[in-house]
């Protein structure tokens, strides 16, 4: 082994080594600008086939499950621009390697975000959080293998398939409004006040609550269940106070 080395350390010329260099190091100086690389094939291949199979599994989810019952398609544009926005975030930081602190934390400000403009309701913010996810684990998974996050991404679609075929039927919508019948809102009058307020609404009601009464004004809230005229949502029946309309 000694005498290996010996005859390789007698074998070496300098010069020559330093010709290699120069052409490895402007070979290199070719290829990046100010010491940024123009292109990593390796890192563009992973990128290119994680992407497509992320933005495959969300639109399966947010389509197929969410989509299907809820038909709210502001949703749909958000749930799938969310998914590629932390998936990109999620696959930059794994390359740079920052600390996963850093990353769930990040992940951590993404799930606490709440609109300011609308109440999100707990179904949407469900899928959000899942969207989320799966994002977050297809962009910082690559050192498990392809097949593992294949299995990762089936479990959540699996899962989600069960539940939502055991608990998510689709909810009927509902209206808050301000009656002013309090007579009716007695036990034992309850179909008068359905026959009432389905003649006032030209709604088919299924089912009525009864909320906040005012005996000074003689008014009550009243929430109403309905069948849907038509299968577009009508994003106004999540305002669930009166005051709401004020704004």
């Amino acid at each position: 082994m000694l005498s290996h080395l010996l005859l390789q350390a007698e074998q070496f010329d300098p010069e020559i080594a330093r010709e290699f260099s120069s052409d490895l190091q402007e070979i290199a100086s070719a290829n990046d600008i100010l010491g940024i690389p123009l292109i990593q094939k390796d890192s563009l291949l992973s990128l290119g086939i994680l992407f497509l199979f992320n933005l495959l599994v969300c639109w399966i989810i947010v389509h197929f499950f969410y989509y299907r019952k809820s038909k709210r398609k502001d949703y749909y544009y958000t749930f799938m621009l969310f998914s590629v926005t932390v998936f990109l975030l999620m696959f930059l930081l794994n390359n740079v390697n920052l600390g996963m602190g850093f990353a769930l934390g990040l992940f951590a400000i993404f799930g606490m975000i709440r609109y300011r403009t609308e109440t999100v309701p707990i179904r949407e913010m469900t899928y959000l959080f899942v969207t989320i996810g799966v994002a977050v684990i297809n962009g910082l998974a690559m050192s498990h293998g392809y097949i593992n996050l294949l299995i990762i991404n089936l479990l959540f679609i699996i899962v989600i398939a069960v539940v939502d075929g055991l608990f998510g039927a689709r909810q009927k919508p509902a209206k808050i409004i301000l009656y002013d019948k309090i007579e009716l809102i007695k036990h034992g009058r309850e179909a008068e006040l359905k026959a009432d307020l389905e003649e006032r609404t030209g709604l088919k009601i299924n089912r009525i609550e009864v909320g906040h009464i005012d005996f000074l004004r003689d008014v009550a809230y009243v929430k109403i269940h309905y069948e849907p005229i038509s299968d577009e949502p009508n994003t106004i029946d999540t305002l669930v106070k009166h005051k709401e309309f004020m704004k």
